[in-house]
């Protein structure tokens, strides 16, 4: 009994997250196979029913949205949107913000490692 009574209200709140897809025109199914990908990585089928995969994108792509909105409206007093401005609002949870940290400071890493490398190679282009 509790399926049907969460099928309806699962259905509300896709037909709500669609019509506001309609008015930013975004294109589905973009994120479908990452998403299923994750979704099996996350102890889910590997093969996902394809409702289930766009409820799961709607809600992603719906929190990403509202995040980007959020950090515009704080940004909005400097006039620059800064990766410090999304590290801001998800300060007060933890296990999120450590690993953006953790993605950024990886991120660091292989820009100067790339760095390293393109100069490596045009030394040795040089000399030879």
């Amino acid at each position: 009994m509790n399926n049907p009574s969460a099928g309806p209200s699962s259905k509300t709140k896709v037909g709500s997250s669609q019509s506001s897809e309609t008015s930013f025109k975004r294109k589905r199914g973009v994120f479908q196979k990452d998403l299923q990908h994750m979704m099996y990585g996350f102890g889910d089928d590997p093969n996902p029913f394809p409702e289930t995969v766009a409820l799961v994108e709607d809600i992603v792509v719906e929190y990403v949205t509202d995040m980007v909105h959020k950090a515009q409206d704080i940004a909005s007093k400097r006039g620059k949107l800064l990766t410090e401005d999304f590290l801001f609002l998800i300060r007060k949870d933890l296990p999120k913000l450590n690993r953006c940290t953790e993605l950024l400071s990886m991120n660091e890493e292989l820009k100067q490692a790339r760095k390293a490398f393109e100069v490596d190679e045009e030394k040795l282009a040089s000399t030879e």
